[in-house]
């Protein structure tokens, strides 16, 4: 099959195309079995349609942003015509990369950064992340591996003194594979969502559940939303505010929904928004993780304890 991209929103092969991923009672994430190739996998093709646009971005007279990486995980036959028009994904990966890069750069001690992704995401080696920076990727495993490899043929490292992890979407539990890697919900985190591969409403929710369970009060979470997955719970498009503050709330978070138009404009830019009307947000965790609640939950037991001790030796 041909490889033309560039006109090709990544969010469609998902919808129309990807195999069926499910949750279980353990918040796993899991994709159907299926005989798939380069030229039939679903999470493969969208993954490379999104790292198309970056590498015609990184050729546009004047970059958003630059991926130097991306040019190496689309095959040859890909068309390198330089696209004139900016595209909405471009768009919003230049607003979720500043978001990450400023939050984390607030971070004392270790930074905690998680990514859900498509698997090909570049942002762990092409950003300029502070020192003690952990970097958790949560992607396809087959995707992943498969850009892996390709970076590692040109050399790509992540950057000095920062770690990264990765996770498999397949993860039995993603949320222990987190903790295992060294995930701490005591400590502020932020999280960014793009081209990972939600294909219900539920699968967000579940993904918004282990987001709340995990985040310390106070962190973000940014990212890019398919519009079908509100479409789907909505008939009429002005609902679209109110459906999110609903659902994210129902979750412990505070959400804003940021205007493309506005983004452009901050950066000198013209969006046109015809075919593309995606949700791009950023949300605050409002509630306590659940390793807060279990510290406060230990520390409340220790004072109990010795307020006990104390009673008995006036006894």
């Amino acid at each position: 099959m041909g490889f033309a991209f560039a006109q090709v929103s990544p969010v469609a092969y998902i919808k129309m195309h990807s195999p069926l991923i499910y949750t279980t009672k353990r918040k796993k994430l899991c994709v159907s079995a299926a005989k798939l190739n380069a030229d039939n996998d679903p999470l493969l093709l969208a993954a490379t349609a999104s790292a198309s646009l970056r590498y015609q971005e990184t050729l546009r007279p004047e970059p958003l942003f630059i991926d130097p990486y991306a040019g190496c995980l689309i095959p040859p036959n890909i068309p390198k015509d330089v696209i004139q028009d900016l595209h909405p994904y471009c768009l919003a990966t230049k607003f979720i990369d500043d978001k990450l890069l400023r939050t984390v750069n607030r971070f004392d001690g270790v930074k905690q950064l998680v990514l859900l992704t498509d698997g090909m995401d570049t942002r762990p080696y092409r950003l300029n992340w502070p020192a003690s920076t952990i970097i958790f990727e949560i992607s396809p495993e087959r995707v992943f591996k498969t850009a892996a490899e390709k970076l590692k043929d040109v050399g790509v490292k992540i950057p000095k003194r920062c770690i990264f992890y990765h996770i498999p979407l397949e993860s039995s539990d993603v949320e222990q594979s987190l903790q295992f890697k060294g995930y701490n919900g005591n400590r502020p985190s932020i999280w960014a969502l793009q081209g990972f591969p939600v294909m219900t409403l539920p699968i967000f929710e579940e993904v918004l559940s282990m987001i709340s369970s995990l985040a310390m009060k106070g962190s973000l979470f940014v990212g890019e939303l398919p519009a079908w997955l509100v479409e789907t719970d909505i008939e009429i498009k002005s609902y679209t505010k109110q459906w999110m503050d609903k659902l994210f709330l129902s979750k412990g978070f505070r959400v804003e929904m940021i205007n493309y138009e506005g983004v452009a404009e901050s950066f000198g830019k013209y969006f046109a928004t015809e075919h593309y009307n995606n949700i791009l947000f950023v949300a605050e965790q409002l509630r306590h993780s659940d390793d807060q609640m279990e510290s406060w939950r230990r520390e409340f037991q220790r004072i109990e304890d010795e307020g006990d001790e104390e009673s008995f030796e006036e006894l």
